[in-house]
């Protein structure tokens, strides 16, 4: 065992409801999400672009319901290995882990090439370089991340809401200059502040409302983080629900006004809507048109900051899953080696570390841009999230039928809600086949799923083990 670290040791107990909170905001990265996933909305709806988001809130609801259950029965670093350990059992409590891992293992990655990504369009747009290697600008990312991971979960959860509070605070003052220009008459394009925005354009489907919808509801993905600090959290059996709730709401009321804004700044007329569209980079080219050129490179750091944040909160979840098991023996024990100076589980996180490392080289090796490898590894942890979201439905079904008082009909609707949301969700992402490399995707996740079913099963003695230290903790 290296010196200085304790093997097994306690996670300290550090956080309040704001820092529990901050890891549920700064794992959604708003400020991110907002940047990238709008245009999207706004090919499918057009000026009703807004609606997927509302539709989107909707459903995590359903989806966010059984997360506030089980974190208000159980608190475990584990998170969703433990929950489903204790309600399905020891082989569903593994295979829950194995997809968290499966997402947790590229989400900070992915959030190292958004720095990178935004980093570059900063010296672009500031006339610095026009040419910037997206490479040495993710490992100087990926150094930070290492650095402030490492340092103790009330550091991460102080950073984590420092960055996003400034990105917000920047997109807030942008939308409120948008409002502001279109309702006393001084808009650069003569657009106007009307309700368009939740008027379904003419032969718009019901099922192409759907499709919007799920562009909404990856926006959210990571507002469960604050689930694996269990163990280092003040009363986490209300807090994290209370976090989990917070997360959801404010996101559902930042997501539709952004977008709104956003709509609204491009214009509700056929070209506004093309406009928004086609925009690779929506909040810089408003903030360019109504501000200034300055606001545009604002926002590009702001981004930045906004994917630090979640990179955070990623390694956070990563690191506290390894850590829960190698505890209980199902990987090496060494993951459960905390450090007496920050109470981190620093094998974990390193080994967090290594593998964002490892990624970013390969895609660097292959030749992939940093915005391309970004929606290439997003698309393989939301995948693997979205069967965890599932299987999140389900267990919390089991919980609430198994309570001695009968369930209310609502108990009962909001889990199998949670089921369908996620299900349609992972559906509209393979159906119909995306394009090239995406289509491959969704086999790739399937395969990591089948290795992590067939080691619950085929590994002896891995289920009782698995009961037994739930059973202890």
């Amino acid at each position: 065992m290296p010196r200085g670290f304790a093997r097994g040791g306690t996670l300290r107990r550090d956080l309040g409801f704001w820092g529990t909170a901050s890891l549920c905001v700064g794992g959604m990265a708003p400020t991110l999400a907002m940047s990238v996933t709008g245009v999207q909305a706004a090919r499918l709806l057009g000026r009703a672009a807004p609606l997927a988001y509302v539709l989107a809130g909707v459903g995590m609801v359903f989806i966010g319901y059984g997360f506030v259950r089980l974190s208000a029965a159980f608190s475990h670093a584990g998170s969703v290995y433990a929950f489903i350990g204790k309600t399905l059992g020891p082989h569903a409590g593994f295979f829950a882990g194995w997809a968290l891992i499966g997402t947790y293992i590229v989400f900070p990655p992915v959030s190292a090439l958004g720095m990178a990504a935004f980093g570059q369009a900063f010296a672009r747009h500031a006339g610095i370089s026009s040419s910037v290697d997206w490479f040495p600008l993710a490992l100087v990312s990926w150094a930070l991340v290492w650095l402030l991971a490492s340092r103790g979960i009330r550091l991460t959860a102080a950073s984590v809401i420092g960055v996003e509070a400034v990105s917000l605070v920047l997109i807030t003052v942008l939308v409120g200059v948008i409002f502001v220009r279109l309702a006393f008459g001084d808009p650069p394009d003569m657009q106007t502040l009307n309700g368009r925005v939740f008027s379904v354009p003419d032969g718009t489907g019901l099922g192409t409302i759907a499709l919007a919808g799920t562009f909404g509801i990856l926006s959210f993905g990571g507002f469960e983080s604050a689930m694996s600090v269990g163990e280092e959290s003040h009363r986490p059996r209300r807090m994290i629900p209370r976090s989990i709730v917070a997360a959801v709401l404010f996101g559902l009321v930042f997501y539709v006004v952004c977008i709104a804004a956003q709509t609204l700044g491009f214009g509700t007329d056929a070209a506004g809507a093309a406009r928004f569209a086609h925009s690779s980079a929506p909040l810089g080219d408003l903030a360019r048109v109504y501000v200034g050129s300055a606001m545009a490179e604002v926002l590009d750091l702001a981004a930045l900051l906004s994917a630090l944040g979640a990179a955070l909160a990623g390694v956070a979840v990563a690191s506290r899953t390894l850590f829960a098991l190698g505890r209980d023996g199902v990987f090496g024990r060494r993951l459960a080696d905390v450090s007496p100076g920050t109470g981190t589980p620093a094998v974990a996180v390193a080994a967090s570390m290594v593998l964002t490392l490892a990624q970013l080289v390969g895609l660097r090796a292959a030749g992939i841009s940093a915005l391309s490898g970004f929606f290439y590894l997003a698309t393989l942890g939301v995948l693997s999230l979205l069967v965890l979201y599932m299987l999140v439905s389900v267990s919390a079904l089991r919980l609430v039928v198994a309570r001695v008082r009968p369930a209310s009909r609502l108990e009962l609707l909001l889990p199998c809600g949670g089921v369908a949301v996620a299900g349609y969700v992972l559906y509209r992402n393979l159906v119909p086949a995306p394009a090239s490399p995406f289509d491959v995707f969704p086999y790739v996740v399937a395969g990591w799923l089948a290795a992590g079913l067939a080691i619950a099963f085929a590994t002896p003695g891995l289920a009782r083990r698995i009961a037994d230290q739930l059973a202890r903790r």
